[in-house]
This record gives structure tokens, C-alpha cells and sequence, in this order.
């Protein structure tokens, strides 16, 4: 399989495979594609497909199959931001915000993943629930805003603000801490709890999540009135 990112604030993944390739999707994720790709909607299973709703998608999955010669798909994003891609092995898989799935090779599978602190994760909003990405080929994921990613060593942390944090590697510790102090916490305008994440691994964070992007416009609209 062969693949383009193309467009700026509102990307989109052009796939090109081979006969008899196949690629799974979420559902409404496909944008365009060349007539002989065949498409096929299944759950994968009862427990997978809960899985999949309580981390944020749909029940079901698209799998797409180019039949009769090589196939052409795109993916487009479905709010402006960034699309990244990445390899997952049985040995590397990745944590992800739940609906940062777009689309994967086959081989590729989705799961939920709880934090292990409960209590502070219903609390710490986003990101309690995310999607654990596991299997093997590659994934690709759509991103609140521009994408920035760090390596961390072992041990070495970075302090991200609640709903952030788009995806890390499975090697990474993801824990939710309390903001200090209580006129932090009621002027500080940053919210109760941020996000704690430890290496070893990669860590890519986004900068304009959907639940920002939805205060900040909720705040811009006009109250009502007598007019």
C-alpha cells in the first residue's frame, strides 16, 4: 500500500493498493475511491464493537477491498487539524484520544483503554477513555490542530493540559494529576487536572482540541435579549 497526505487545515489520505488489499475504516470516513473497491460493514465482534463505542466510534467498521487489479481510496479528515500516520507492531502498540481513528492497513486493531487511576479519570475528563491501537501495519489518525511530538527518555515527563494529548506509545505511563492550590485552580483558568506522561517513548500532542475549539465558540455567542 501506497500513501499521500495531501491539503493543509482539512488533510486527506490518498491510498493506492495492490489487488486484493484491503484497508478498515470508520464509518463515513471515505471520501472518494475508484470503482473497484469493494466495501463491506461488519462489527467484528460483540466485544470489539463496545469496545469501539466507548472509546468514542462507531459499532461498526468499513473494510475496503480493491478486487480485479490495484485500487485507489481516500480518508478525509473530518475537522481541521492534521492526519498522521504510524507503524504498529505486536511489540509497539499506541494509546490514542478516542476518535483520532481514521483508517489502518489490515492487521490493525482497536480497543479501550481505561486509566488506571478511575477516580481521577472521570474527573480528568478526555482523557479517562482513549483507543488502544495494537496488531500490525499502519494506522492513520486525525488530530485536533497542528500535531507536535516529543521522545522521551526513561523517566522524563511533560505536564499536558487535559484533552491535548493526542496519541503516545504503549511504552509510555499516562497518569492524571490534581492542578495545586486553590487559587490555581479557580483563576488560573486551566482547569482541575492535567495530564502526566512518562517515557520511554514518542508522545504527540495537538493544539486546538474539539472541546476547546466548542468553549471558545460557545463564549463568542450572544446571550439573547429583548432586541
Amino acid at each position: 500500500m501506497r500513501y499521500d497526505i495531501q491539503g493543509n487545515d482539512m488533510p486527506v489520505v490518498i491510498c493506492h493498493l495492490d489487488s486484493n488489499e484491503s484497508m478498515i475504516s470508520e464509518a463515513g470516513s471515505m471520501v472518494w475511491m475508484s470503482p473497484n473497491m469493494q466495501m463491506e460493514t461488519n462489527a467484528g465482534g460483540l466485544g470489539r464493537a463496545l469496545g469501539r463505542m466507548f472509546a468514542g466510534e462507531s459499532a461498526f467498521r468499513n473494510v475496503y477491498t480493491a478486487r480485479n487489479g490495484e485500487g485507489m481510496i481516500a480518508f478525509a479528515s473530518r475537522f481541521p487539524g492534521s492526519i498522521v500516520v504510524r507503524e504498529v507492531t505486536p511489540e509497539r502498540p499506541i494509546i490514542a484520544q478516542k476518535s483520532a481513528f481514521l483508517a489502518a492497513t489490515a492487521g490493525v486493531e482497536l480497543s479501550v483503554y481505561l486509566q488506571k487511576k478511575a477516580g481521577a479519570g472521570f474527573f480528568g475528563g478526555e482523557g479517562f477513555v482513549m483507543q488502544k491501537i495494537s496488531g500490525r501495519g499502519l494506522v492513520f489518525l486525525e488530530l485536533d490542530g497542528s500535531a507536535i511530538s516529543y521522545d522521551l527518555g526513561v523517566g522524563e515527563q511533560l505536564v499536558v493540559d487535559t484533552g491535548h494529548v493526542a496519541l503516545v506509545d504503549g511504552s509510555c505511563r499516562i497518569d492524571i494529576q490534581s492542578v495545586r492550590g486553590a487559587k490555581n485552580v479557580l483563576f488560573g483558568g486551566e482547569g482541575l487536572f492535567n495530564t502526566v506522561l512518562t517515557g520511554p517513548g514518542r508522545v504527540t500532542l495537538q493544539t486546538m482540541p474539539v472541546s476547546k475549539l466548542v468553549e471558545l465558540i460557545a463564549s463568542r455567542m450572544p446571550t439573547g435579549g429583548n432586541g
